[in-house]
């Protein structure tokens, strides 16, 4: 593309800077063109697949827009954009600035300035992220055909990794607020495939050197034995798979219990063995709210979300809130302190709550334990007259 003899020198420039490796970066400012609230254009250099790219940053009154272009493009279009209304320019380079600026009389001027920036960015996209489960050398994700044998991510996993690792990094957040050495057996509810059982077991061993057994569950026997396999390939001997139900599962002595989508009681089943085992962290992702839905249903009860329940949509979204709340009082009942939060596992997967059980290790005195523990109750109590609810799974297991 040809542009005024002015824009392409200063395009030359930009040229010049990129292909000597001293470029830092390009900013076009105080914009006159008629692209409706447009402000400024910011221009990096990263690295994508191993391919140069220009990043340009399109920055609106109330937004950012960025879009990626090979290096040639990203020269047009900063051309483009100076003989389209942008009357400043500045190429920050390693040993200088160069500045472009068109007067108000239309006169264009170039100036040099001392550099601003003495070393080149690192040309990464954006902010690479630092993983707690990288994907070189994991046997079990390329077992589990996440990665291939050189550990580069399958273009079809890459949401499946990020869940596994945005799973890992929730966990330990909530690990760091145990006492150190805590965990020494988890289990895994309805492990599935073992995508996050394997993930959360490396990290245990390889990113905290705990010494912990982890233990997945899982009803259909051949993800168990593909599991079991997969285990015994990567050599990771304190990881077993076994067939059973949540409610079968013994789970004296478990520090972690796990159970992420168990599909209606079955996590208050999860729950349940928690508390049981005085498990110092439970944590499930529920769904699936039937029970509590039902009694809604059928009780009918007329209350100050009428309004919104008589749709199905909002219904359903109103017993999710209520179920996971009461569930959440419970645990709080029995000395853990509870989170609820949102969490996103993947593109095939909607967003879910986690609700999360952290034992307490502030005991209360025996009076105040005994006043909490009755607030609780009328307060369950007051939200199942409010809802219509007969009873809560969780509640009727735990006798309360």
């Amino acid at each position: 593309m040809v542009f005024s003899a002015h824009i392409d020198q200063f395009i030359s420039a930009l040229e010049s800077s990129l292909v000597s490796e001293d470029f830092v970066k390009l900013s076009l400012g105080n914009y006159k063109g008629s692209e409706e609230h447009l402000k400024q254009l910011l221009v990096r250099r990263v690295l994508i697949k191993r391919v140069d790219k220009l990043a340009i940053t399109f920055r609106y009154k109330t937004r950012d827009v960025v879009k990626n272009f090979s290096v040639p493009e990203g020269m047009n279009v900063v051309g483009e954009y100076l003989g389209a209304g942008f009357k400043i320019a500045t190429l920050f380079t390693v040993n200088k600035d160069i500045i472009f600026e068109e007067l108000n009389n239309g006169k264009v001027v170039f100036r040099e300035a001392a550099a601003s920036a003495k070393t080149p960015p690192n040309k990464l996209h954006d902010k690479e992220k630092s993983r707690l489960i990288k994907p070189q050398a994991k046997g079990y994700l390329s077992e589990l055909k996440i990665t291939d044998a050189d550990g580069q991510v399958y273009k079809n996993a890459q949401d499946k990794f990020r869940q596994i690792n945005h799973y890992i990094e929730i966990l330990n957040a909530l690990i760091k607020e145990l006492p150190g050495g805590t965990i020494k057996k988890v289990a895994d509810m309805g492990s599935g495939k073992g995508y996050l059982t394997f993930a959360l077991y490396d990290y245990l061993h390889s990113v905290l050197n705990l010494n912990a057994e982890v233990v997945g569950v899982e009803y259909r026997q051949d993800m168990v034995d593909l599991c079991n396999e997969v285990a015994r390939k990567s050599g990771f001997s304190q990881l077993n798979f076994i067939q059973g139900t949540i409610e079968g599962y013994q789970a004296a002595n478990v520090n972690l219990l796990i159970a992420l989508h168990a599909c209606d009681t079955a996590t208050d089943d999860a729950i349940y063995k928690g508390i049981k085992a005085n498990a110092e962290l439970i944590v499930v992702a529920p769904c699936c709210h039937k029970q509590i839905r039902r009694e809604i249903e059928v009780s009918k009860v007329k209350n100050d979300v009428s309004f919104l329940t008589k749709y199905g949509i909002f219904l359903e979204r109103q017993a999710e809130m209520v179920t996971d709340g009461i569930r959440a009082l419970i645990l709080e009942y029995f000395g853990y302190k509870t989170k609820v939060f949102e969490f996103i596992s993947d593109a095939h997967t909607p967003k879910n709550v986690l609700v999360v059980g952290i034992k307490r290790t502030d005991n209360l005195k025996p009076t105040e334990a005994a006043e909490k523990k009755a607030e609780i109750l009328a307060k369950i109590k007051d939200i199942k007259a409010y809802f219509g609810i007969g009873y809560h799974h969780l509640e009727r297991m735990l006798a309360l």
